[in-house]
């Protein structure tokens, strides 16, 4: 008897336990939000800011143009990563190669992982005059949701105009985190939504506050902002 009432009380708790998970998880809040917005967004939102649209491989020219240097100080941002040859290195959103084709030989002695979610812009890169130079390059196809890398692969991370995106931020943030190795860094420029006179659409922007929100949500924590590039943050992300 005493078996029996205790075997009914252990299932009057599963039950109620399980209930009561499924009512939490009802009733919980999703992690993304959809609603109309600006009209280079797509209607998605991820704490509180509209997800932009993808640059296509059609802007690969924009990407390239001879202009991009003054622009950007792509030079400054390289001296702020502080590159070690045996660093191994990933590009995420890495489109027809601008900066990896400019780390790459400061990494002689590591790899250099150019990732990508387009098979064209890492077909732009691979027939690249230049990619045949360096034996140290990996193209990688990422996904809407991974950047398809290895557990603990990289010491940095770069990422350069191209989180705010992403379709799936939450679930990327997730992928580099176990990429990046412990004492690893992230390196996120974004041009500053702060900064009227930054001349980019302002989906196209984000603020400290933000990135850091998402970045934290992530188990990320802000190690420093540099404040040394024309028009973008240069945001210095670690583990936390």
């Amino acid at each position: 008897m005493k078996q029996t009432t205790l075997l009914l009380i252990l299932f009057t708790c599963t039950i109620y336990n399980t209930c009561l998970f499924a009512q939490k998880t009802a009733t919980s809040k999703p992690f993304y939000e959809y609603k109309k917005g600006d009209v280079n967004g797509i209607g998605k939102w991820y704490l509180g800011r509209e997800i932009a649209y993808v640059m296509g491989f059609q802007g690969i020219n924009w990407l390239e143009r001879s202009s991009r240097e003054k622009e950007e100080s792509t030079g400054t941002l390289i001296k702020n990563m502080n590159i070690q040859s045996t660093d191994c290195i990933a590009d995420i959103g890495a489109g027809s190669g601008y900066h990896v084709f400019k780390m790459a030989p400061l990494v002689n002695k590591g790899k250099m992982f150019a990732v990508d979610i387009q098979i064209e812009m890492l077909n732009a890169i691979n027939n690249n005059k230049k990619f045949d130079d360096y034996k140290n390059i990996t193209l990688v196809k990422g996904a809407e949701k991974s950047t398809n890398l290895k557990e603990n692969a990289v010491d940095k991370i770069l990422m350069v105009d191209v989180y705010h995106e992403f379709s799936f931020p939450r679930e990327m943030l997730s992928s580099i985190y176990t990429a990046l190795k412990k004492d690893g860094e992230l390196f996120l420029i974004e041009y500053r939504l702060e900064d009227a006179s930054v001349p980019i659409k302002k989906i196209h922007k984000m603020t400290q506050k933000q990135a850091v929100k998402e970045f934290k949500a992530a188990g990320f924590k802000l190690k420093k902002n540099l404040t040394n590039l024309p028009w973008q943050h240069c945001m210095v992300f670690i583990k936390e």
